[in-house]
């Protein structure tokens, strides 16, 4: 039987159940994904998010199904809002609106679609680093401006930033007050990567009442969703962004990609407030040409069976996050991990423990030559970044605890 951290407070979990001690490394170097392909054989890599778990067998059997029955034809319908929304009824109280919501390929595919109906080229995108790189890069390869509004020293929303942001977006200038009319979008991470932080149902009350005042509209990549420690005794439970008040007009995207570990069968939806099914019936057909019916056959199967493995998963986590927080104030205690309430990510800061002739900016590389441990490079989370390294967290014990040992050894030399 394997136990979970104490310290953390969850409970114990068999290894039989655990879906992250069911496969050894050598079943793992067996795969072809970027994980597995992007470093030599002798470095662990622990800096993408895919977890180290078996396919779920409900996944599995969806998928073999409709390879038997020959279902692997075009999509159609709201088969994946169909599936979502009883998910998101037991997990959090929420029902989306299935009618408005549209299936797309991809979360930053969702993401780009919406940008381009609510925005148009020279327009601003707020984001608020340190977050998930992608909200730079594809805000950015359609011409959108990316206007930083950083999180405090705890990880938390902060109103003066965003506010200063937002008139900067609108062109509203620095001293408040509504913009000129020019359009912005807030997009947020909820829950955020890569601090895990859980916005508070008042932090994003505050932040739609600002969007608001400035013509801000808010869009938000809850992919992370399902990942909250609030079940199995830690933590603030996630708090759907449509499901508070003043969130008409905003939009959110869900996917099961992150949560079951298929994002080599990539699928997502996007739903909106009352306010903003128009915005969602504008998103072009062909957006949608590109879903995959597999994936979203399987992306169905996790919300409608995944919930008892998904529990299993969550309290593997959250013995992974307390086992890595004590081998690293044992082994390293210079570094610093960013308390966590939701993701399978941790945060580090590791500037106090690199050797004095190496520079922050050169943590990753440092890391990676002297343990040979692919971590996530903090610099492309943005501002909050350098000096950061990203750890995934979804593996078993026996490879965490060698990845975080190595790590400590490197950084106490």
């Amino acid at each position: 039987m394997t136990t979970t951290d104490r310290e953390a407070g969850t409970s114990t979990v068999p290894a039989a159940d655990d879906p992250l001690e069911q496969l050894t490394l050598d079943d793992l170097r067996r795969r072809t994904s970027v994980k597995w392909r992007v470093y030599d054989p002798d470095v662990l890599p622990m800096f993408v998010a895919e977890m180290d778990t078996p396919t779920a067998p409900f996944v599995a059997d969806a998928v073999a199904r409709a390879l038997a029955d020959g279902d692997t034809g075009y999509h159609v319908g709201p088969t994946y809002a169909e599936a979502l929304a009883p998910f998101a009824e037991r997990r959090w109280g929420w029902a989306p609106d299935v009618a408005s919501s549209r299936t797309l390929p991809d979360v930053m595919v969702a993401v780009t679609e919406v940008l381009r109906v609510l925005t148009s080229p020279g327009d601003a995108v707020v984001v608020t680093p340190p977050v998930y790189p992608p909200f730079y890069e594809f805000p950015a390869g359609e011409g959108r401006q990316v206007v930083e509004a950083p999180l405090t020293a705890h990880a938390r929303l902060d109103l003066d930033t965003l506010e200063a942001a937002f008139g900067r977006a609108t062109g509203g200038g620095p001293d408040g007050g509504p913009g000129s009319g020019r359009r912005a979008v807030l997009l947020l991470c909820n829950p955020h990567n890569p601090t895990g932080t859980v916005h508070t149902r008042a932090e994003l009350e505050a932040v739609l009442a600002l969007a608001d005042r400035y013509g801000v509209r808010v869009v938000a990549d809850e992919v992370h969703a399902p990942f909250t420690f609030e079940r199995v005794g830690q933590g603030a439970p996630f708090v759907p962004l449509l499901s508070v008040a003043g969130a008409d007009r905003a939009i959110v995207v869900h996917s099961a990609s992150k949560a079951f570990n298929l994002a080599g069968l990539r699928a997502a939806v996007a739903l909106g407030g009352p306010g903003a099914a128009a915005d969602l019936r504008r998103v072009p057909e062909v957006a949608g040409h590109a879903v995959n019916h597999l994936a979203v056959l399987a992306h169905a199967a996790a919300y409608t069976h995944g919930d008892a493995w998904l529990d299993a998963l969550l309290a593997g986590v959250a013995r992974n996050r307390g086992l890595a927080t004590r081998l690293l104030a044992e082994g390293a205690s210079a570094v610093r991990v960013q308390p966590a309430e939701a993701t399978y990510l941790a945060w580090l800061d590791v500037r106090g423990a690199l050797p004095a002739d190496v520079a922050p900016a050169a943590a990753h590389g440092f890391v990676l030559d002297r343990a040979r441990v692919a971590l996530g490079d903090g610099i492309p989370f943005g501002s909050g970044g350098t000096g950061r390294l990203r750890l995934n967290l979804a593996t078993s014990s026996a490879v965490l605890t060698d990845a975080v040992e190595r790590v400590a050894a490197a950084l106490a030399r």
